[in-house]
């Protein structure tokens, strides 16, 4: 089992940053790739980043170049800085966590752009 607690969420107004963190605990050393997603009213959820143990990237067009995904493996941690945030960011934001024949969930934080 892998637990995941998400933070960092709020409202931020456009163009603004906020930064997620995601701490993972339990069985880590199953985890070959971490990610966030997010799902805004109405939509489905979709993926925003990714990073696998060997430090790959992955990005959904709409954030390359605003939003940067990195690790702490000493601390077990996933970030997401998100720069120059849009009112369409607005959703809100799960962290996931990829093992053989699994994947875990964290409860989810808001992220709210508004003006």
């Amino acid at each position: 089992q892998v637990q995941l607690v998400e933070s960092g969420g709020g409202l931020a107004q456009p163009g603004e940053s906020l930064k997620l963190s995601c701490a993972a605990s339990g069985s880590i050393f199953s985890i070959h790739a971490m990610g966030w997603y997010r799902q805004a009213p109405g939509k489905q959820r979709e993926l925003v980043a990714a990073i696998t143990t060997g430090g790959s990237t992955n990005y959904a067009g709409s954030v390359k170049g605003r939003f940067t995904i990195s690790r702490d493996n000493a601390k077990n941690t996933v970030y997401l800085q998100m720069n120059s945030l849009k009112s369409e960011d607005t959703a809100v934001y799960y962290c996931n966590a990829d093992s053989p024949g699994f994947s875990y969930w964290g409860r989810g934080t808001q992220v709210t752009v508004s003006s």
